[in-house]
């Protein structure tokens, strides 16, 4: 019997679990997997308007986050293929994690060199690079996360997980914002060098993941079930048939068909036709968010908020609401399920755009936008916790990796394709407009949220 096995089902036994080595690791995972996302989405753009770049320009470069969106095209390599020496040396999942965190802060320590007025082809390359490697070390700790404990450590880890990742992008998004703005001489000139130090600092943070990954366990081998032992016979079956072919490549095809097939047709095999509403609930439940996100600090620039204010504001208000809407949804989640904790999301976090488009015409206050960052914070948290819910839910162990690689990246995939319009969308229209459409795009997701609601898995004959 494991150790979390044996705690008492009390709420003592509750908030212990949450002293077990596996949560507290997934605290610092969350932490080095929130760092990098805001240093090439909002802190970036903040960086880039600062510097003059026009506001089209700076939400064309929210498409480097589309290698969030395509990260399941790699996922099986990561789910399947072994690092030489680093393998041997750390096992499947920590060498993954130690080579994209080395590669992490390599990237994010050449755009802190970089400067968008002298060569901005070159920072959006580093910028993919960055992406590149976040969306890579986010697939192996989501994979960590699901292979390395039991159902009931399933949520701590979870929970601790989000709390990392939230206090993570703080740091990211407020924290460097305001170490910038303390390193400027004159905040009314535009400073490369405050910039500098601040993405440095953001490289060094990245640390904090690198430091992990050597300390804690690798996960134990997953086993494989019976129906995933009858698909490897059947590719024994089908190589004898292609014995005429050279025998690397029929060991390449069988291989292929494992890591690349075999987890999509899992998918597809238990929910049959209905996996396209899920998929199109997945794709779309966070739009309003994501397209919102890209601006977001754009539009903070041009209603006068300075980098003091606006650091100030997230991290006070913004990091206590978003541990409070985070606790809020897991409790709620607890209490009433998934599927209606999900609804409530998508129609508290598409409902809170509106105050942004109600910011827009107050112009440059501080109190509403505090107002307005707290409110958007809370819903954000309820929405989360509900949504890992139910992408963890719909996760088979056998292919936890390419999986859930494919679920995130779907999530991600349609919005940030959006979004890399919505300063055009703003330049021909204006704040106003554009944050009511956001809050219109959500309607389509209540819809989807109530479809998946009567969805259930087809079982295997």
């Amino acid at each position: 019997m494991s150790s979390v096995d044996s705690l008492p089902d009390t709420w003592l036994g509750s908030l212990k679990i949450y002293l077990h080595p596996r949560a507290i690791a997934l605290l610092f995972l969350g932490f080095s997997s929130g760092l990098p996302i805001l240093l090439v989405f909002g802190t970036l753009s903040f960086w880039l308007r600062e510097a003059g770049v026009e506001r089209s320009v700076i939400t064309y470069f929210s498409w480097v986050g589309l290698a969030y969106g395509f990260k399941w095209l790699w996922a099986p390599l990561i789910d399947r293929l072994s690092l030489p020496f680093l393998s041997r040396w750390l096992g499947r999942r920590r060498s993954w994690l130690f080579l994209s965190q080395c590669l992490l802060i390599a990237s994010l320590s050449g755009l802190a060199f970089s400067d968008p007025l002298v060569n901005l082809n070159y920072m959006a390359l580093l910028a993919i690079a960055v992406a590149f490697s976040s969306a890579t070390q986010d697939i192996v700790i989501d994979a960590y996360r699901i292979e390395s404990a039991g159902e009931r450590l399933q949520a701590a880890m979870a929970a601790t997980y989000m709390a990392g990742y939230r206090l993570a992008m703080i740091v990211a998004g407020a924290g460097a914002l305001a170490l910038a703005a303390w390193i400027d001489v004159d905040p009314a000139l535009y400073s490369k060098h405050s910039w500098q130090v601040a993405y440095l600092c953001m490289a060094a943070l990245m640390g904090t993941g690198l430091i992990t990954t050597l300390v804690i366990a690798e996960p134990p081998a997953v086993e494989m079930d019976q129906e995933t032992l009858q698909q490897q016979q059947k590719i024994t079956t089908k190589a004898e048939q292609l014995a005429h072919l050279p025998s690397w490549l029929s060991r390449f095809l069988g291989w292929s068909y494992i890591a690349v097939i075999c987890p999509f047709a899992d998918f597809i095999h238990r929910y049959g036709k209905q996996a396209l509403i899920i998929l199109a609930l997945i794709g779309t439940y966070r739009i309003s968010d994501v397209i919102l996100g890209i601006i977001a600090n754009v539009f903070y620039v041009d209603m006068g908020f300075t980098k003091q204010e606006v650091a100030q504001i997230i991290k006070i208000y913004g990091v206590v609401m978003t541990i409070i809407g985070a606790g809020l949804g897991g409790i709620l989640v607890n209490r009433f399920g998934v599927m209606k904790i999900l609804f409530i999301g998508a129609l508290l976090a598409a409902g809170t755009n509106l105050l942004f488009a109600w910011l827009a015409t107050l112009g440059h206050d501080t109190l509403m936008l505090t107002v307005v960052i707290s409110l958007d914070n809370l819903s954000g948290g309820i929405a989360t916790a509900a949504f890992v819910a139910y992408l963890s839910s719909l996760t088979n162990i056998q292919y936890s990796a390419t999986q859930y690689a494919l679920f995130s990246s779907v999530m991600l995939l349609f919005p940030k394709f959006l979004g890399g319009f919505s300063g055009g969308v703003v330049d021909s229209f204006d704040y106003t407009w554009f944050f009511t459409g956001t809050t219109l795009l959500g309607i389509p997701v209540l819809i989807l949220v109530w479809m998946a609601a009567r969805i259930t898995p087809i079982k295997s004959k």
